[in-house]
């Protein structure tokens, strides 16, 4: 399938309801739901240039913090607890009590000790995303193949070998899966804190147009989340492609070499 042709599957419902939403709101003169047209313009004046750097680029550092500590805590705890049955056995009810607790809820807490800054903010992020990677982790080190352990026996290969030339490699698409739904929770994360937290982000922008009764303003930074959550998505798939590209192929193979 060619590239243009995957962009075009891939964005025609996308346009399709802009093209509605453009012609239904065309001659809307209601406060709260503004046209298109007004937002799009909004939009263009605000996230196009100042706002990429005051509000999107601080967005970026703490997701980026918050979740490159999800990914390390998640992985290096996935594959200890992979490994030791008993002691996942033992933390297993901690584990899901944390997992189960809404990032909400925590976000009091976080504030307790963190206050209102970028801390918080950062750590609230790396707590909740940190689960998805955890759990896809223990179970991916769980799900690799008795006989790649036997093989490894065979030739004495130390923990530290085997967990770098088996265990991980055979985890890794069950690693990605649990990374790619810790992005999107790491982004809802994000908008939350800097919804309460001290100025600057795009949640704060948000918010702050709400509180200003700047609802054009508001929808265009609604908007920018979403295209913030799209390209950020893209570009995992990337990485996620390049990475698993052996397992990608040896999938094709095994199902007569159509990809």
């Amino acid at each position: 399938m060619s590239l243009v042709r995957k962009i075009l599957l891939e964005l025609w419902v996308p346009v399709l309801l802009l093209a509605l939403w453009w012609l239904v709101s065309a001659d809307s003169v209601n406060f709260y739901y503004p046209p298109l047209s007004r937002i799009l313009d909004e939009f263009a004046d605000i996230w196009l240039f100042d706002g990429i750097r005051t509000e999107v680029w601080p967005s970026l550092q703490r997701l980026a913090a918050g979740y490159g500590a999800a990914l390390v805590l998640g992985v290096g705890l996935g594959v200890v607890l992979g490994t030791v049955r008993w002691l996942e056995n033992a933390v297993r009810p901690i584990i899901e009590f944390l997992r189960a607790t809404p990032g909400v809820a925590i976000l009091p807490v976080m504030m307790l000790f963190f206050g209102l800054g970028t801390t918080m903010k950062i750590s609230l992020i790396a707590l909740v995303a940190t689960w998805p990677v955890l759990l896809n982790t223990i179970d991916g080190v769980r799900s690799v193949e008795p006989v790649l352990h036997q093989v490894a026996a065979s030739h004495r290969l130390r923990r530290s070998e085997r967990i770098r030339f088996i265990v991980l490699p055979s985890a890794a698409p069950q690693i990605f899966a649990g990374a790619r739904t810790a992005l999107a929770i790491s982004v809802v994360a994000m908008v939350m804190s800097e919804m309460v937290g001290a100025p600057g982000g795009i949640g704060h922008f948000v918010l702050d147009a709400q509180r200003g009764f700047n609802t054009t303003a508001m929808w265009s930074g609604v908007i920018a989340v979403g295209v913030f959550g799209y390209l950020l998505n893209k570009v995992f798939a990337l990485v996620e492609n390049r990475v698993l590209a052996w397992h990608k192929g040896m999938t094709a193979h095994d199902h007569g070499g159509k990809r």
